[in-house]
C-alpha cells in the first residue's frame, strides 16, 4: 500500500514554492493536461530539478480515498470533499451538454 493510514503521510500543501514557481508549474500542468488530450480531472505529478519542473506523470484517474493526495489537496486549498465531487460533476455535464 502507499498509504498506511493519515496520520502515516506528511502532506505539504500547498507546496513551499515561491508565486513564480508555482505559476510555472500551473502553467506546465495545464500545457501537460491539453497535450494528452485530457478532459475533467488529472493528477499532474512534477520533480523540481536546477533546470525547472519536470513533469513525472498525469495520473488521469488519481485516487479518490479519504487520504488520495488529489482530494486532500484541493481540501488545503479550500474546496472541501462534497464540493470537489459536485464541481466535477458539473465539468461533466457541461461538457456532456
Amino acid at each position: 500500500a502507499k498509504y498506511l493510514d493519515a496520520p502515516g503521510i506528511d502532506l505539504v500543501c500547498p507546496a513551499d514554492l515561491t508565486e513564480g514557481q508555482l505559476a510555472d508549474m500551473r502553467e506546465l500542468a495545464v500545457h501537460g493536461f491539453d497535450a494528452i488530450g485530457a478532459e475533467g480531472l488529472a493528477r499532474v505529478d512534477f520533480f523540481l530539478t536546477d533546470d525547472g519542473f519536470v513533469i513525472n506523470e498525469i495520473n488521469t484517474m488519481p485516487g479518490f480515498t479519504p487520504i488520495s493526495m488529489f482530494p486532500r489537496c484541493w481540501q488545503e486549498s479550500g474546496l472541501s470533499y462534497p464540493e470537489l465531487i459536485d464541481e466535477l460533476i458539473q465539468v461533466a455535464l457541461a461538457r456532456a451538454a
